[in-house]
């Protein structure tokens, strides 16, 4: 049975290690990131000792320059080896947490965080690189006496923190009371590596066993050992949290989910208003709220000239797709659509990375309908802003989708989000009705058929100008800050705390 939590809490206020590979504005390459950055920021801002941990990867070193912390670097066993990390330390501005990069030149001084931008696939060595992060978290924390009540680690990098958490530091006095809270924000990614690498952990090899917390068909699952290690489960919608316990969503861990269904929470993903509002957006050509409607289309006009689109189609509906281009994304249904909703009187931006065919795709439907499409292949975030404020439509028609960040911004920019009802989609966008009411337009179907009928049903409403108005400001009055859902992560703390206590 999957419960919700409340935000009436004890007033007492919690030593929070927050550990998380990604770390917005540090290290991003999707949301993860956006989400660790302004979670840390909203409980700090209520008081709560915040410290943030994630690795000192090249581009934080090379645009952040963090300094040097007076501690002693600290040995990490990976099999019958050493690996030597150490700890650097940065602020900044409008975020009152520590942050703490964990420092090791050979295992993250690379030009991406996880890929080798070489070959186009994951390292062959992250399972040594995150089991140096996760380790030396631990010890870290230690070095630095910051006593935690709860440690919240997120997605399969920092899985192995609750696992050495409840084996060899399982009676650490320094960890006594700190209960744990494990974040799945996309069960996709798992941390899968040989059964080989299990011996790099420095762990028991009796720990090692088919149907164990490490064992996944024959393999090492980081991410399964979140699951079972962590005092406490969450991800970040009530849907996706019931959907990841079905075959049809639960990548193979269904089994391991349901298993611990009375500790599996779901709690919807805010947005930091001071990096996403069209009123305080310091990226766009021109502010606005919803008393000002007239000056969003001053950021259409500066996207069509970034797009390169003539100034006579300004009078069409402008979509929009920030995303990663994969499957998971829906880019499946937006190519059997594609050549039939570019024929229509619109203009479609998308700005993202990913799959080489999608990608290729694309770029071969920009020279067929150069005067509708453009399709930029980077990660831009003052482009991606851009695409909130001066589009009309933002598409998000995905497989799957723990929670979404897009469709947040989208209402908050009066942009209206089409998206398919699944996970936090489902959650956040109320289908538009004959009434009037509604935040947006959803369909359930995995289908590109009712994909394409529901931009359609989207441009109908979309010339009815006055309807459409009133649809955009009521998006723009959707409540999604973070402090809301920071207060929800409270209660798990506490919960959590709790359950270590029982244990």
């Amino acid at each position: 049975m999957l419960n919700n939590t409340g935000s009436n809490m004890s007033n007492t206020k919690l030593n929070i290690a927050l550990v998380s590979p990604e770390f917005y504005p540090l290290a991003k390459t999707g949301g993860l990131a956006d989400v660790v950055g302004a979670l840390s920021k909203a409980l700090s801002q209520l008081g709560h000792q915040v410290a943030v941990f994630l690795p000192n990867y090249r581009v934080v070193q090379s645009e952040y320059n963090p300094q040097p912390t007076s501690l002693r670097p600290v040995q990490i066993p990976i099999g019958e080896k050493q690996a030597e990390a150490k700890l650097k330390e940065h602020s900044l501005p409008g975020n009152k947490s520590k942050i703490y990069l964990i420092d090791s030149l050979p295992y993250f001084d690379r030009q991406e965080l996880y890929r080798d931008p070489k070959t186009g696939v994951d390292y062959k060595d992250n399972d040594e690189r995150f089991i140096l992060f996760s380790r030396a978290v631990l010890e870290f924390l230690k070095a630095l006496d910051f006593k935690p009540d709860v440690i919240h680690c997120n997605e399969w990098q920092s899985a192995l923190v609750c696992a050495y958490f409840k084996t060899i530091y399982q009676s650490d006095p320094h960890f006594t009371k700190a209960g744990t809270l494990f974040s799945i924000h996309n069960l996709a990614y798992q941390g899968v590596f040989p059964k080989e690498s299990f011996s790099k952990l420095a762990l028991s090899q009796d720990l090692y066993y088919p149907m164990s917390p490490f064992e996944f068909f024959g393999k090492l699952n980081f991410l399964k050992t979140g699951i079972h290690y962590s005092d406490l489960i969450n991800t970040v919608s009530e849907t996706y949290a019931k959907e990841i316990q079905t075959v049809e969503y639960g990548c193979g861990l269904q089994g391991a989910l349901k298993a611990r269904s009375t500790d599996l929470y779901g709690i919807v993903n805010g947005v930091d208003y001071s990096e996403w509002s069209p009123e305080l957006d310091k990226l766009i050509p021109t502010r606005y709220g919803s008393g000002r409607l007239g000056d969003k289309l001053k950021n259409k006009i500066a996207l069509f000239k970034e797009c390169r689109f003539s100034v006579p189609k300004l009078n069409w509906p402008a979509l929009g797709m920030i995303s990663r281009l994969a499957d998971q994304k829906g880019f499946d249904l937006l190519a059997e659509i594609a050549s039939d909703l570019l024929k229509k009187e619109l203009v479609l931006v998308i700005l993202g990375t990913g799959d080489v065919r999608y990608e290729k795709l694309l770029k071969q439907l920009e020279i067929k309908f150069s005067d509708r499409l453009r399709a930029f292949i980077t990660f831009d975030e003052r482009l991606a802003h851009l695409i909130e404020a001066g589009g009309d439509i933002f598409l998000m028609p995905s497989r799957y989708e723990p929670c979404g960040l897009n469709q947040l911004y989208s209402l908050k920019y009066g942009t209206v989000p089409v998206v398919r009802a699944t996970g936090g989609l489902a959650d956040t966008i109320q289908d538009y009705s004959a009434d009037g009411r509604g935040t947006g337009f959803s369909f359930k179907e995995y289908s590109s058929e009712e994909f394409l009928k529901t931009i359609e049903r989207v441009l109908t409403v979309y010339r009815d100008k006055a309807k459409w108005e009133v649809l955009q400001r009521t998006g723009m009055s959707q409540d999604f800050s973070w402090e809301r859902s920071a207060q929800k992560y409270i209660g798990l703390y506490h919960l959590a705390i709790k359950t270590k206590a029982k244990a």
